[in-house]
Order: structure tokens, then sequence, then C-alpha cells
């Protein structure tokens, strides 16, 4: 009896420190199962990082639908995921709170792909980049950012024009319609 007493015991701490133990890699870091869990990744919405409190359309026809039938101009932003100046710029658009209460007056529409319109790339195709389209589904293409060899290219630092160009977006809404 004391024998299987003795082993049970040292099974369990044999056991415990076993689950104690820290699993490391090669390099030194600590692979355990709580690590594993916290990188696990949130399903893909549509605002991919842009506003998740704002509502996004899907498709470009999708948009140009809602523009229509809501009045309501459409902001589009062209980006790409893994690119270091769309990163930047989804960053400060997304942490700045007058930008992302304003955009909920636009049909909003982030694309990471082109699409067929040729409307939509007036001076090429690069990103980011941010387009308005007016409820009559005419481009904008006088609202331009700072740059003269990519109009509609925005950086973090240009968020006061980026604000200023929503404004004016919805104001010439109110004037031409």
């Amino acid at each position: 009896m004391e024998k299987s007493l003795v082993s049970v015991f040292l099974l369990i701490i044999a056991v415990a420190h076993t689950l104690a133990k820290d699993a490391t890699t090669k390099d030194g870091k600590r692979d355990t199962k709580e690590d594993k869990d916290t990188k696990i990744k949130l399903p893909q919405t549509l605002s991919r990082g842009w506003g998740d409190y704002l509502i996004w359309t899907q498709t470009y026809e999708e948009a140009l639908f809602k523009a229509k039938s809501n009045n309501k101009p459409i902001m589009i932003i062209h980006h790409l995921e893994d690119c270091p100046h769309s990163q930047a710029l989804k960053k400060v658009f997304s942490e700045h709170k007058e930008i992302q209460k304003l955009a909920e007056k636009f049909v909003l529409l982030n694309l990471v792909y082109e699409t067929t319109d040729k409307h939509l790339s007036p001076d090429g195709q690069y990103v980011p980049r941010i387009l308005f389209v007016d409820p009559s589904l005419t481009v904008r293409a006088d609202i331009t950012g700072r740059y003269s060899n990519r109009l509609y290219a925005y950086e973090p630092s240009d968020i006061p024009l980026l604000y200023s160009n929503m404004q004016k977006a919805l104001k010439l809404l109110k004037t031409e319609l």
C-alpha cells in the first residue's frame, strides 16, 4: 500500500512538473499554450481596420446603389494590407474621432483590389488613395490631396486635409442637388 502511494505521489509530481515547465523554441522564446491562444486572428470584417463601428459596403456596385438610394456620397479607400503607407494611414484614420464621426455620413467602401471602372483611377493605380463619388454617381475628381503626381493620395500627416475634403464632399452634395 505504501509503495503504491509513493508511486502515485511521484507520478503526480512528474506530471505537475511537466505541465508547469515552459516549452521553449530553439531561439529561446516561450511557446506556451496561452501564447498560441492570444495569437488567434479574429475574422476579417468589411472595415479591414478602417473603422469597425462604421457601416461598410462589400462591393463598388453595392456602394453605388446605396449612394443613389440614400442620397449619400461614397468615400472609396484603395489600399493594400501589406503596404506600410496604407497601414499608417489606416491607423490614423481609425483613431481620429472626428473623421470616424464624419464618415458615418458617407457610403463607405475600402478596396484591396482594383475595380474595372477606370473612373476610380483617373491618375493611376496606387495606394493608398481616397476618392469621393456623389449620389449622381459622378466621381469627384476635383476633391484631391496635396500631391501633384498622386492627386488622391493621403499620408497620416494629411488627416486635416482629408477631413476638410470629406466636409467638401458633403457640402458639394448639398449645393449641387
